[in-house]
């Protein structure tokens, strides 16, 4: 199933470059080799900012100017793909011994499709890149091939392609492979110095004009650039200062993070060691652009955390960050802009510096602290097939992870929200369903409360303010309640949350609805946006941050019934209980005053919060843990009796009798006493 996935990326990877038009597909690929590229100029291959490889890449890449420039890019992206097919392979068997059957089975199809599923590939697809064949030579020189010599003379040519790799030859010598550090050098000067003598105006302009490739493509500051130097510039430094400090930070990663890489080899972990020196060398690189980032992802084989519940933490931040574009990890807020800009490049440096890793002599390497579950509850779903698959933890899960999460999942729901529509026509047209069937069961007071409050100037600003503010502080504030004080219910408590808004979700899916304020004809009030002007043909789409027609069901109030449920249960005072009833009341309330609302979407934001319970009951069992019954100690004469022993016919069984208690002297001396028939 795993390697259908794996091809099922495939197709679709090579189906996303084919499908563009032939102006956006291979961008970088075909201003180098197309019928107007760099490559095709008479003159500098650095005339234009658009080239920004080795001369020793150019030299390459000449020859490929004569193929058809259609049936090349077919090739090219198929090439790219049985590249990372072939990455994933060599990775999946660098993996440190020992490994089992089942990760041996699944190392491989699971590599390759975090591989297809990684920003540097997808860019390196998208732009025709050659990033991946660096990567590929170095893994295959140090887990594939035989012999010093062969080893040095892939690493070299695949420094001359991407010139930090070269930091690789220094790993090769202090972990004694002196000769194949030897041959890269050598092999990694040869290319350079072919590329120079055929291209020497070229080589000149990018080993001392440009610094090895800086200042070549995009703007060094741009966010492209994930390395010291271009967060430094981002933060806004500049000149002399900005180059000591970027030198300074530089050596200080390199000797960290190679120390570091030349432990993890000598303890077993080479693959480790690898990504670790990778990550080395996207740091101090002058410029490190996205395609260029794979080593980040190599990171994730590192054990990091001695608790079973901390294991993964790790792996999932290396994948989320590799995988996710930064504004889908951090909120849009501007205290964390520095950290959203230059999210690889943290989690490079912590990968080269900072996470603890542990070695394969530790105990905790094979068999971490277990995590504490729950004694296991009989449920009425034992017999379906996977139910119940989820057990009861007990214990609070990793608070970074946790973060991580639940920004990546509200992100990933802000996204299908937004697409989740059908148009203005069809959600009015189910608008005026819903207001008809309201009619008929003589509860349409939509109109009636929104004329009333917005008369009422202190009424409508305290529902528009409570609608617009305790929907997210609310339940964010009972979450971070429970993981402090009760763990366990917070998981569980989470769990609800979250299927709810995932039935929510198909909701909005399936039945996109106008709210009374977008309803024209019906003499709504909108008292949270103001006047809207329905003759607009593209009004509905009020911002491009949200649907608008997203209101079956109203997850305003789901949100508010799920917390005065969990507040009714778990709060330990009356009042609190008391208070837990009134946000749900006061959230009807409001989105019903401010037009935002039908009263039918509130039983749709009941039903699937009801839907989220019975779900989270149905997998993880009742909410209160049954406590497991101290098991009776038996009688003597119980024990006596099941140590019968059946003898042949004929013969008596001998029964053996208790031994009388010891005597004190015996206890004293810590002697047992033989007990006589």
């Amino acid at each position: 199933m795993l390697w259908l996935v794996v091809a099922a990326l495939a197709v679709r990877q090579m189906a996303v470059v084919l499908r563009q038009p032939p102006g956006e597909r291979l961008t970088d690929l075909e201003t180098w080799i197309g019928e107007n590229g760099v490559l095709h100029v008479t003159g500098s291959l650095y005339d234009t900012d658009r080239f920004s490889g080795t001369p020793f890449s150019g030299l390459v890449l000449k020859p490929l100017t004569r193929t058809a420039e259609q049936s090349l890019g077919v090739a090219w992206t198929f090439g790219s793909l049985l590249l990372v097919a072939a990455l994933g392979l060599v990775a999946a068997r660098a993996l440190p011994k020992p490994v089992g059957r089942r990760t041996a089975l699944l190392a491989a199809p699971v590599a390759i499709s975090l591989l297809m599923l990684s920003l540097p590939v997808r860019n390196a697809l998208h732009l025709g890149q050659v990033s991946i064949l660096p990567v590929l030579l170095v893994l295959v020189g140090l887990f594939a091939v035989r012999g010093e010599r062969k080893a040095g003379v892939l690493i070299g040519v695949a420094a001359a392609l991407q010139p930090t790799v070269l930091l690789f030859a220094v790993l090769l010598w202090l972990t004694g492979r002196r000769r194949a550090a030897l041959t890269g050098g050598a092999a990694f000067a040869a290319c350079t110095a072919l590329a120079w003598a055929a291209m020497p105006h070229d080589s000149w302009t990018y080993w001392v004009h440009h610094v090895a490739g800086a200042g070549l493509g995009d703007q060094a500051d741009s966010l492209a650039n994930q390395s010291l130097h271009g967060a430094l510039l981002r933060l806004g430094l500049a000149g002399p200062v900005e180059i000591a400090l970027f030198l300074a930070l530089a050596a200080a990663v390199c000797v960290l993070g190679l120390r570091r890489a030349v432990r993890y080899a000598r303890d077993g972990q080479l693959l480790l060691a690898v990504a670790v020196t990778g990550c080395v060398a996207v740091a101090v690189s002058p410029t490190a652009w996205q395609h260029q980032l794979l080593w980040v992802l190599f990171a994730v084989v590192g054990r990091a955390g001695r608790r079973a519940s901390d294991r993964l933490v790790w792996p999932a931040v290396v994948v989320l960050v590799t995988t996710l574009p930064g504004a889908m990890l951090l909120p849009n807020i501007e205290a964390v802009f520095p950290v959203r800009d230059n999210v690889l490049l943290i989690a490079a440096l912590g990968a080269a510096c900072a996470a603890p890793f542990l070695p394969r002599t530790s105990p905790y390497w094979q068999r971490p602290v277990p995590t504490d579950y729950a004694a296991p509850v009989p449920a009425r779903w034992s017999r379906v097939p996977l139910l119940p698959v989820w057990r009861r933890v007990l214990t609070r899960p990793n608070l970074l992870l946790e973060l991580l999460l639940i920004r990546v999942v509200y992100s990933a729901y802000a996204h299908v929200r937004l697409a989740a529509t059908a148009g203005r026509p069809t959600a009015e047209r189910h608008g005026r369903q819903i207001h008809s069937i309201e009619q008929w069961l003589h509860i349409d007071i939509e109109h009636r409360v929104n004329h009333a409050v917005a008369g009422v100037a202190r009424l409508r600003d305290f529902f528009d303010y409570y609608y617009s503010t305790f929907h997210f502080i609310v339940p964010l504030a009972i979450l971070a309640v429970l993981y402090v004080r009760r763990p366990a219910d917070y998981r569980w408590a989470r769990s609800t949350l979250g299927f709810a808004t995932l039935l929510a979700l198909v909701g909005f899916w399936l039945y996109p609805l106008a709210p009374p304020r977008l309803m024209p004809g019906l003499g709504f009030i909108d008292t949270v946006h103001g006047v809207q002007d329905f003759a607009k043909p593209d009004y509905g789409a009020l911002t491009a941050m949200t649907n608008q027609y997203a209101a079956m069901p109203s997850l305003h109030f789901g949100w508010s019934l799920w917390c005065g449920v969990i507040i009714v249960l778990l709060a330990p005072k009356t009042w609190m209980k008391a208070l837990g009833v009134l946000h749900p009341l006061f959230t009807v309330s409001a989105i019903v005053a401010t037009a935002n609302h039908w009263v039918l979407d509130a039983v749709g934001g009941a039903t699937v919060v009801a839907l989220g319970f019975l779900i989270a009951y149905v997998l993880a069992g009742p909410r209160r843990l049954r406590k497991p019954e101290p098991e009776p100690e038996p009688e003597p004469e119980v024990e006596a009796a099941e140590a019968d022993v059946r003898v042949a016919p004929g013969k008596a069984a001998r029964v053996p009798v208790p031994a009388p208690a010891p005597a004190p002297e015996a206890e004293a001396d810590g002697e047992a006493v033989a007990g006589r028939p």
